[in-house]
């Protein structure tokens, strides 16, 4: 028989709010880098299973977080390093030559390519001979790579199949790059 001041400690069963503390400490670590994929594996498993604390605790040892302030310097500096990164794609844009959108009515694609029998001939080495045709459909400008050696691109985004273009965007040829244009 047991007194009253006897009683039997289970440990206490984990919060919800422990274990998703754990497991977003664990797949920031993965997206980090600071752990392997098997690894990430393993510990997500364990940290389903875990019934105390310390369990958890231990599957996070190893991932130092960082501090508030941390988290601001990097995010300060990373918001600074994608507007430079923006903005330099914003100069080099401007500064391309501009390829301009055939008038609304013609009934026939604008072809692009090495070949003379082109619409828009480009004669450089990256280019292929029938490299990609530019036509308006359903009141879009789609811009469709015809099998190229080195492919078509739309800001900076290779093109497989076709893509909706339009005034402004970057458009590349091989090494061969313009700014479309409606005027």
């Amino acid at each position: 028989m047991t007194s009253s001041f006897e009683h039997h400690t289970y440990p206490a069963r984990l919060s919800d709010a422990e274990r998703d503390r754990a497991l977003r400490e664990l797949r920031e670590g993965a997206a980090l880098g600071r752990l392997s994929h098997d690894t990430f594996v393993r510990r997500m498993e364990l940290a389903l299973a875990a019934r105390r604390s310390d369990e958890l605790a231990a599957l996070t040892a190893d991932l130092h977080t960082e501090g508030r302030w941390s988290r601001i310097v990097f995010g300060s500096v990373a918001a600074v390093s994608g507007f430079t990164v923006r903005l330099r794609g914003a100069w080099q844009r401007e500064r391309l030559p501009k390829l301009q959108l055939p008038p609304p009515g013609s009934p026939y694609p604008l072809r692009i390519g090495r070949d003379p029998a082109n619409g828009l001939r480009l004669s450089h080495e990256t280019v292929s001979r029938v490299h990609a045709e530019l036509s308006l459909q359903g009141g879009m400008w789609v811009l469709r790579d015809l099998g190229s050696t080195n492919g078509t691109s739309v800001n900076g985004r290779r093109v497989v199949g076709a893509a909706v273009v339009q005034d402004g965007d970057q458009v590349g040829f091989g090494r061969m790059s313009f700014r479309l244009s409606t005027g």
